[in-house]
């Protein structure tokens, strides 16, 4: 996992967990794959809101 041992992620663990405290710790992981999750469908399905339709009624 992008080139790190056991013991990197351990101790990134560690620190996260004291930076963070073991409450905040599985919200701010739930928060983050909502944003992963709605980045991915946006990056599958993008939305209508930048067409080139729309560009062209702009330049006008």
């Amino acid at each position: 996992m992008f080139g790190l041992g056991w013991t990197e992620v351990a101790v990134i663990a560690i620190v996260a967990i004291l930076i963070f405290g073991p409450k905040k710790i599985p919200e701010l992981g739930s928060a983050l794959g909502k944003t992963l999750r709605g980045f991915k469908e946006e990056m599958k399905n993008p939305s209508d809101e930048n067409s080139p339709e729309e560009k062209e009624d702009f330049k006008s």
